[in-house]
């Protein structure tokens, strides 16, 4: 039955990673897989589903045009290559889709875009539209801009909180292994994982590395954290590669098929579990601790005892135990610069020696998320 799921998927995402789209490190963009991959796209469509693309492939893309052979360390260099590559990447698709009567759209992510309220109810808005006018948004890590603290990481997580960001029923993965092993693949008895039921069964997973080519940022590490998001936001999530896709999207057992949890994080706070970069801690005292795990409470000022980072209102912060535990993450109200002369305060306190508008909590309940 689970496998059914994946036929019944009316809004499907999927994720495809440098190292199907270029094959061995610094070579050019392959525009057979470009075309594979939209090919299949294009069937989904005319199935009346629709599909949201997450492309890795810019920082690859570069390389060749700019005489490099391999992935550059640094950041600004990243970021020059990925400015050439993303022209590059978008008019492969571009004239692929084009080729089955479909429009291709491009859409540029950072961190911000899916943590900031104002920020991914823009990016949802935007997405929305573009399927409901039928086109193909093709998302991407905004990596010429994105500097070291905004960035995803991979798109593996990128692809995961899109998912939950536009409501998807499923996720795909589409990577250089044909899907979860018990052992890493090259190893002698290593079998592949058919369905993961529940992913906190899993325990740690030791199989990581970037694709086979070299130019990916992301591991089997990454694709089971990206299940970890998806199947948390009740999405289920296929891992599988290109030339097993389309069977695989079919219900056929290949690849990997992670079930949904039943339970749902709201929006923002799987955002602030697996997205926000945190910019600070507040230290909490017992009593602080005791109601905000146990009572689901706002943290209030009279609960902190110390202050971490420099950082700003509406900035993500870790809250952490007198024991030294992140117990979870918030959006905090104030600036660091503001707190030290709060601690310990009660809200009346505050409003008498601060005035009125300090009379609120550091981090509002809804606001806030247990790690």
């Amino acid at each position: 039955m689970s496998r059914a799921l994946i036929t019944q998927s009316k809004r499907v995402v999927i994720k495809v990673g440098s190292s199907t789209l270029t094959g061995s490190a610094g070579a050019q963009l392959n525009d057979h897989a470009v075309t594979a991959l939209v090919d299949i796209v294009a069937k989904l469509r005319n199935q009346g589903r629709e599909v949201v693309l997450v492309s890795s492939g810019a920082i690859a893309a570069g390389l060749a045009p700019l005489g490099l052979k391999t992935r550059p360390k640094d950041l600004a260099t990243q970021q020059a290559v990925a400015s050439v590559g993303q022209g590059l990447l978008m008019a492969s698709y571009s004239r692929a889709f084009a080729s089955h009567d479909l429009i291709a759209s491009q859409v540029l992510l950072t961190i911000d875009d899916v943590v900031r309220r104002s920020h991914y109810q823009n990016a949802q808005r935007a997405l929305f539209k573009l399927l409901q006018m039928g086109v193909v948004p093709v998302i991407n890590e905004n990596d010429t801009v994105a500097v070291q603290e905004i960035r995803f990481g991979d798109n593996d997580r990128l692809a995961a909180l899109v998912s939950h960001l536009i409501g998807a029923d499923l996720l795909v993965l589409v990577t250089d292994v044909e899907g979860l092993y018990d052992a890493p693949p090259s190893q002698a008895g290593a079998t592949r994982i058919s369905e993961v039921a529940d992913i906190s069964q899993l325990g740690d997973i030791q199989i990581g590395g970037v694709g086979s080519s070299g130019v990916g940022s992301g591991g089997m590490v990454s694709k089971v954290d990206a299940a970890r998001i998806a199947t948390g936001a009740g999405v289920n999530m296929l891992l599988t590669t290109l030339p097993t896709l389309e069977e695989a999207l079919t219900g056929a057992d290949v690849g990997t098929i992670f079930m949904s949890r039943t339970d749902r994080k709201p929006s923002r706070l799987l955002w602030l579990a697996h997205a926000a970069t945190p910019h600070g801690k507040l230290i909490l005292d017992t009593g602080a601790t005791t109601a905000i795990k146990e009572r689901g409470t706002s943290l209030l000022a009279a609960g902190v005892v110390g202050v971490e980072g420099d950082f700003i209102s509406g900035d993500t912060v870790e809250l952490i135990s007198p024991k030294g535990e992140i117990i979870a993450r918030g959006l905090v109200a104030f600036d660091s610069s503001e707190i030290p002369s709060m601690l310990g305060k009660s809200t009346k306190q505050l409003a008498q020696d601060l005035g009125p508008e300090y009379e609120r909590e550091l981090v509002h309940r809804d606001d806030l998320v247990l790690l």
